[in-house]
């Protein structure tokens, strides 16, 4: 990023977001409640529609969401989807551009997504987020961001508006990457924690509720416990991280896993417990619909 275009750094950045799904669309509104100009697209058109009532302008094409825009954030499911994006929005992009890649892709993909935002002239900061459907409504994310310290001013008022916390982790591509797989390791593992735990209770005929009350307040309690186990006897699953999308994630933990020889047997049993779940028909869910994947008649598909 030129000295120039630093100096010439923008208060109020407009931004244009690309991927309007759980999360971006969270995001999004984060970004309109902070007073900045969005511009959403998304590859459904439907799925950015509701932003328009919010203050969003919602454009037809990525092209048109990221010409004029300052800063463009892109929240999509996987490497495959940015890069397209990227390419649909590649009439509109200008050079200097800050391309705030928040898409959970992993850090092979993010450093070679970074070699495709740098053949577009774009200065690339990989960005993922910790959080789910709450906390990007609420801007209440924490953000790992790996760059160039160029950007930064930028960048500010955009992680501001979406994230509570933002964690610089180093200037290069990839580094953001590799922290959010060892934190989504403590959350994948962590649900499936509380989904085994439910399965027992059920299979023991163990009230799950005498389990909540045993270990609240304790140093083994804790929010996320009480939340997740509330959706499953709820039987309210609507998505804040949906299961598939986890077991996407859950993959490119592994792979990273494989290639630096480490073994992850928890997390290998989490990949295959979502995969039952998925089979069955759960993948929409949220992600605690591993649940699901402990019942004997939903391993068999029923």
């Amino acid at each position: 990023m030129s000295a120039a275009t630093a100096d010439a750094t923008p208060q109020r950045p407009v931004v244009a977001v690309l991927g309007t799904g759980i999360m971006g669309s969270g995001m999004a509104r984060s970004l309109l409640r902070a007073g900045l100009e969005v511009r959403a697209w998304n590859r459904t058109p439907a799925r950015a529609e509701p932003l328009a009532a919010a203050g969003a302008t919602v454009t037809d094409t990525a092209a048109q969401a990221v010409r004029g825009a300052d800063v463009i954030l892109t929240m999509l499911n996987d490497q495959t989807s940015v890069a397209a994006a990227l390419t649909a929005a590649s009439d509109g992009v200008h050079r200097g551009q800050v391309l705030l890649q928040s898409s959970t892709v992993g850090p092979d993909a993010s450093v070679e997504l970074a070699q495709r935002a740098a053949d577009l002239g774009l200065v690339y900061l990989d960005a993922p987020v910790s959080g789910t459907r709450q906390p990007a409504e609420q801007g209440a994310l924490t953000v790992f961001v790996s760059g160039p310290s160029a950007a930064r001013g930028v960048a500010a008022p955009v992680l501001d508006a979406i994230g509570q916390r933002t964690v610089w982790v180093a200037e290069e591509p990839g580094a953001a990457s590799r922290l959010k797989l060892v934190v989504n390791t403590w959350v994948i593992n962590m649900v499936g924690g509380v989904a085994e735990c439910l399965n027992l209770a059920e299979g023991l005929g163990v009230d799950p509720q005498l389990f909540l009350d045993a270990v609240k307040g304790g140093p083994l309690d804790s929010g996320y416990l009480h939340g997740k186990s509330a959706a499953v006897l709820s039987g309210d699953l609507t998505p804040s991280f949906a299961l598939s999308t986890a077991l996407k994630d859950t993959r490119l933990i592994l792979d990273a896993a494989e290639r630096t020889g480490v073994r992850l047997d928890l997390t290998a049993a989490s990949a295959a417990r979502f995969e039952r779940a998925e089979a069955a028909g759960h993948g929409g869910e949220d992600m605690i619909a591993t649940y699901y994947a402990g019942r004997a008649t939903e391993q068999d598909g029923g």
